[in-house]
């Protein structure tokens, strides 16, 4: 039997409020206080509610920040109890931990059954591995014109290695000495821990590229 392929061409993304409420349930998981977190982030408490009420949506460096913060993957943000467990071999149903039980061979998620998440400046973020894998986070990224990862210019570091590759349009690296242009088919690979910033400087031109980030 030949298994259904079809399905939506996209999903709705996660809603600020949803995603407000999943990072405070992170959050407070881990047992930080909100005071706490603000402090480590460098921001006012009312700025950190702002983000959990969803009334203000981070940048992609407020959000990789706050869950490095709080010390959970950046995967943890998409929360998996709102999705349906991933097929396995076929089959419906997944392991506790979410990874193919023994004897099974793969899991898959079809590109609909994944919602993104919509950042400040307009960045979407969406998880592209089907199921959470210890050590390796796999991710794509869309750029509105315009967009960049931080605000006020303020360069990014977290933990791990970065490896990305642009499918579409350019997006420019900024570190603290250079800035790198990459085009379509591109790829590039640093320490996440070297202070940078991405962006997409077009006026016109949507950029997109996939990233994975090792943990070491």
């Amino acid at each position: 039997m030949v298994e259904d392929m079809t399905g939506p061409s996209d999903i709705e993304a996660i809603t600020g409020e949803r995603l407000g409420e999943r990072l405070r349930e992170l959050r407070v998981r881990s047992g930080m206080s909100l005071r706490a977190l603000a402090r480590e982030l460098g921001i006012s408490a009312s700025a950190v509610s702002q983000i959990e009420r969803g009334t203000m949506r981070p940048s992609v460096s407020r959000l990789i920040a706050y869950v490095s913060a709080i010390g959970v993957p950046l995967a943890a943000v998409f929360d998996e109890k709102a999705e349906e467990a991933p097929r396995e071999d076929g089959r419906e149903g997944a392991s506790g931990d979410g990874a193919p039980e023994e004897g099974r061979r793969f899991a898959i998620r079809r590109a609909w059954e994944v919602a993104p998440i919509t950042l400040g400046g307009g960045v979407t973020f969406r998880r592209l591995s089907p199921v959470p894998t210890d050590g390796v986070e796999f991710f794509e990224s869309t750029y509105p014109p315009r967009a960049v990862s931080a605000e006020h210019g303020r360069f990014l570091r977290h933990e791990g290695y970065e490896v990305g590759t642009v499918t579409r349009g350019e997006l420019t690296i900024e570190f603290e000495t250079e800035v790198v242009t990459l085009a379509e088919g591109d790829s590039i690979t640093f320490p996440c821990s070297r202070p940078h910033i991405i962006g997409n400087r077009s006026a016109t031109v949507t950029a997109v590229a996939t990233w994975l980030i090792v943990h070491t």
